[in-house]
């Protein structure tokens, strides 16, 4: 998909550029008379296959670093070994193979995290998420026979669902929905499983710094916490409407909490991941640190814009609001709806009235496209790293695509399959958010110190 390989190309340049492996090529030695020693994993040969990484895949088409540039470069990979030293930390101990395998778990459990919550809008959007009227944390077998479906499907009878919505309702139907919430719910046990084992074996080989470590536990808590909060939202949707005339429906306030803390986890794996595997930003020199810098800037402001659209988006779905005002750009035959304000006290329309939750999104969604999009035309002309250009590159396109989907599920009354798309896209944008604001971070007083003000080109 467009996402996932443009995200893998920049992750590809950023590693390379400071040096993680996957090294290829042949590689070019460069003498350094100044060149200071490196730690244990940074031997002066894989200093060499970094600076062969740099030439082949950093340097537009055309350019040539100069060979003083290149000793520079040098200088700046043994320097960076010296983290002790000058202050940076890193947050795995054991060298470079340390770094590669819990980055890996790391990023594997992010990924983990984001198939949850695709299977999570899947399970809303087949209203399958009430079919399972009780909960238990460690979890249960499903039913195994004839009898004890009929004793699942006699308990879920008794839901105001059933009684409002599903009425009438076949037992081959009802198996569908629960085993879509079945496996949802699995699915998070066993990421708890899939991430505590290797978290036990790395604690145990000692490629856990303290500070990793910490920052792990929390997500973990924040992991298992997630349960209870799904099972708080459920619940909200197996009590009895305030109208006979209201469908059931979990609160938006506990869908909107169980789904932005599901994005906080998202977010919490991938940025470590992201610092274990590059402890470093790519940048080469003081030139593309300044222009970085004015990108940082603008970038962080329009993080925090996406994460508000995102969640809004919450909202949208515990309202049900995506199947109202099916018109775009205007909402039925006016811009603004009448009724936005109707609900007192005043707050409460930002958060449970149809006409306003809805208005709210596509205000958020369309100054989130405006500002990617002036995020891109103020940075088109800065000196940066090719690898912050090429995130900028996927940002503006995935948020386009993002609006694209998001109009399109509007117009199609919320079909399942735009509708899961729409919520996976709007993490995959977030995602890109994320690799920016890593990309553009301040590197280390180490590597400052080896920096040339800028990068020769013949």
């Amino acid at each position: 998909m467009f996402g996932r390989g443009r995200v893998w190309s920049v992750l590809r340049r950023g590693k390379e550029a400071i040096g993680i492996p996957k090294l290829r090529g042949t590689t070019t030695s460069f003498s350094s008379s100044t060149q200071p020693p490196p730690f244990k994993f940074l031997t002066p040969p894989v200093a060499t296959h970094y600076i062969h990484a740099f030439r082949s895949h950093l340097i537009p088409k055309g350019h040539h670093v100069h060979v003083s540039h290149a000793r520079n470069f040098s200088k700046m990979v043994a320097a960076g070994a010296q983290h002790k030293e000058e202050g940076l930390k890193l947050l795995v101990s054991g060298g470079s193979h340390a770094q590669k395998v819990v980055g890996m778990w790391l990023f594997g459990s992010a990924a983990w995290v984001f198939s949850m919550v695709v299977l999570g809008g899947l399970t809303r959007l087949t209203r399958s998420g009430l079919s399972m009227t009780d909960w238990k944390f460690t979890g249960t077998l499903p039913p195994l026979s004839d009898e004890e479906w009929l004793k699942e499907f006699d308990k879920y009878k008794e839901s105001p669902e059933y009684k409002r919505v599903n009425r009438g309702m076949q037992i081959e139907e009802f198996k569908f929905i629960y085993w879509m919430e079945y496996a949802h719910r699995m699915w998070g046990r066993a990421l708890g499983v899939m991430f505590a084992l290797p978290y036990s074996y790395f604690l145990h080989k000692g490629y856990i710094t303290l500070r990793l470590g910490l920052r792990l536990s929390a997500l973990f808590a924040l992991g298992a916490g997630q349960g209870l909060i799904g099972w708080w939202m459920v619940k909200s949707g197996l009590e009895e409407p305030p109208s006979e005339y209201s469908q059931p429906r979990v609160s938006p306030y506990r869908l909107a909490a169980h789904l932005t803390s599901a994005f906080a986890i998202y977010c919490g794996l991938f940025w470590t991941a992201l610092s274990v595997v590059l402890p470093e930003p790519p940048t080469e020199s003081l030139t593309w640190v300044r222009g970085a810098a004015k990108v940082r800037r603008l970038a962080l402001p329009i993080s925090m814009l996406v994460g508000l659209t995102a969640v809004s988006g919450a909202f949208v779905a515990g309202n049900d609001a995506g199947h109202a005002f099916n018109t775009f750009p205007k909402m039925g035959d006016t811009w603004i709806p009448e009724d936005i304000f109707v609900m007192k006290p005043l707050i409460r329309n930002f958060f449970e009235n149809t006409s306003t939750v809805q208005l709210d999104h596509r205000i958020l969604a369309t100054a989130t496209l405006i500002s990617v999009g002036i995020l891109w035309w103020s940075t088109r002309k800065l000196d940066i790293h090719p690898a912050i250009r090429s995130a900028i590159g996927g940002t503006v396109g995935m948020a386009a695509l993002q609006v694209t989907l998001g109009v399109s599920t509007l117009l199609s009354y919320v079909p399942v399959s735009l509708g899961t798309a729409h919520q996976a896209g709007a993490l995959t944008l977030l995602t890109f958010m994320l690799l920016l604001n890593h990309t553009v971070r301040r590197p280390s007083l180490s590597l400052l110190k080896t920096l040339p003000q800028v990068i020769k080109a013949h």
